[in-house]
């Protein structure tokens, strides 16, 4: 099995790669930009809504993928600051 290491590597960059293509096909999608470029994407409006839902998607189950790996880590970091230690190792 992969070590927690590359785990986190590939879900942390495909998290990334998610993001860029939500952030840019949102962008795409966005009236205001259009009308300022003078741009139309009549043509392509249903795939790049497509790729865009689909992005949002995996870069959900990337996050939450994140969250469970380093839940342990988020409990207590939020024990120790509820309780106001500040030097207490997670």
């Amino acid at each position: 099995m992969m070590d927690k290491i590359k785990l986190n590597y590939f879900i942390d960059l495909g998290m990334f790669l998610s993001f860029l293509n939500c952030f840019f096909t949102g962008l795409l999608k966005w009236p205001g930009l259009t009308k300022l470029m003078n741009i139309s994407i009549s043509r392509l409006s249903l795939g790049i809504s497509t790729l865009h839902d689909w992005s949002g998607l995996t870069l959900g189950l990337f996050a939450l993928l994140h969250l469970l790996l380093h839940w342990n880590w988020i409990v207590c970091v939020t024990k120790s600051m509820l309780k106001g230690k500040k030097g207490e190792k997670c």
